[in-house]
């Protein structure tokens, strides 16, 4: 922070008060905030060269290990790209267009390939230490999201998916949020990311879900009450505006209205500690629960519904049962998935901006670069100081193979450096 004083000159002040004299008394104290733009500096390094007098030696002084041999490439400069498209949004194209603005030239392609690069060498190790750490907790979240690659050997337009994982809504001191690019949404991929975890994974009605739930003796998988509700808060939406009145005698309202009690309960318990939510849940929330799926179970024999979203809802409820029961016995396990549905809302949002990725390398480097980015921001960290950071001490770790130094590049690492920690709570999105 710079400190600008204003004050009066001694002159003015003897004009002013005369004999009588003075005091000072506390200023007065205002803030403004001025804003200068990015400044590039380009480093021009010169290493020293040495000759022997008598002989043919030739000797260089060291030189700092870089990202990339030969390349302009800094860690700053690779952090602010990555902060820019994969933080902020912005397609390479328009970065580009950025940097020529300030007399930069570097082309799309060029940092689509450091982006690939430094994403394997130096970012990759990170996301798998994540990956490993990630199976110390209890309960997951999972979930899934289309997205476009274009040269993946496959016809144009055909689906690929990032699968998305994150540590339970509950540990939200050490969150880990870890994307996984796949060609499909087949079963296999979610059972080889968490074939060495036990525990609970919350996810929606998804048959690759159900289908690992029905093989795994070491997997619990939860369902989400909100994916249930949706259903009928859909119904209702879809009545026309002079029927609103008439909605409270609806099933779908009838539904909305059960589960909207069962989570107002629920939500009451949220700063218990485990085993007492626990206990709560079975005394107040079981009956509620119990109550719900007998009424939709009458409302399913009974006929009443014949098709639309309030049928599709009764259904999937009772389809889903077991799994919708699960946080009844655990006090760890969350209501509901809406935890990986805001921390997919960035990765959402960003590929409607940049519509495609182009290759499978660039995908899988997206994933890796997003799990950096989403899982600095869930910790309050500072996205561009954070991965400048990292990119500074992996580039000399290079050659390492004991990984165990990286403790002390976890997002809640007490080792990490003050300017990385941002001191303002900040949103997902």
């Amino acid at each position: 922070m710079e400190v600008i004083s204003h004050t009066l000159p001694e002159e003015k002040l003897q004009e002013i008060f005369g004999s009588v004299g003075w005091k000072q008394l506390p200023d007065e104290v205002y803030k403004r905030v001025r804003v200068q733009p990015a400044v590039y500096t380009v480093e021009e390094h010169q290493v020293a060269v040495y000759a022997g007098k008598d002989n043919q030696t030739i000797v260089k002084a060291d030189r700092p290990k870089e990202l990339l041999r030969n390349s302009i490439l800094t860690p700053s400069l690779a952090a602010s790209i990555m902060n820019a498209k994969y933080v902020n949004g912005l397609p390479l194209y328009r970065i580009s267009q950025e940097f020529l603005r300030n007399d930069i030239h570097i082309s799309r392609q060029v940092m689509a390939n450091w982006m690939i690069q430094c994403a394997d060498r130096y970012l990759g190790p990170l996301y798998d230490y994540l990956h490993n750490r990630m199976y110390r907790f209890h309960v997951l979240q999972a979930d899934e999201t289309p997205v476009r690659v274009s040269k993946d050997g496959r016809p144009a337009n055909s689906k690929s998916y990032m699968w998305f994982y994150r540590t339970g809504k509950g540990y939200g001191d050490t969150p880990i949020i870890l994307y996984e690019y796949q060609k499909t949404r087949k079963a296999d991929h979610p059972r080889e990311f968490l074939k060495g975890f036990t525990g609970t994974v919350v996810c929606d009605g998804y048959s690759a879900y159900r289908k690992l739930d029905r093989e795994s003796e070491t997997i619990v998988f939860a369902g989400c009450w909100t994916h249930a509700r949706r259903y009928f808060a859909d119904a209702l939406k879809a009545l026309p505006k002079q029927d609103h009145q008439a909605a409270k005698d609806t099933v779908a309202y009838e539904a909305t209205k059960r589960i909207g009690a069962i989570y107002h309960l629920d939500n009451q318990l949220a700063d218990l500690k485990p085993d007492d939510r626990k206990k709560q849940r079975q005394i107040n929330l079981k009956p509620l629960v119990e109550a719900f799926f007998a009424w939709a179970k009458e409302i399913q024999t009974s006929g009443r519904l014949t098709k639309g979203k309030t049928l599709e809802g009764i259904n999937y409820c009772i389809n889903q049962e077991e799994a919708l029961k699960v946080f009844l016995d655990d006090g760890e396990v969350p209501l509901d998935n809406n935890a990986t549905e805001g921390s997919l809302r960035s990765f959402c949002l960003h590929k409607h901006a940049w519509k495609l990725i182009d290759s499978i390398d660039g995908a899988q480097s997206s994933a890796i670069i997003y799990s950096i980015t989403e899982t600095a921001k869930a910790n309050n960290l500072n996205p561009f100081r954070y991965l400048e950071y990292i990119l500074t001490v992996m580039k000399d770790h290079q050659e390492d193979t004991d990984y165990r130094f990286m403790e002390e590049l976890l997002p809640w690492s007490e080792q990490l450096p003050e300017i990385c920690k941002s001191k303002t709570k900040t949103t997902n999105v």
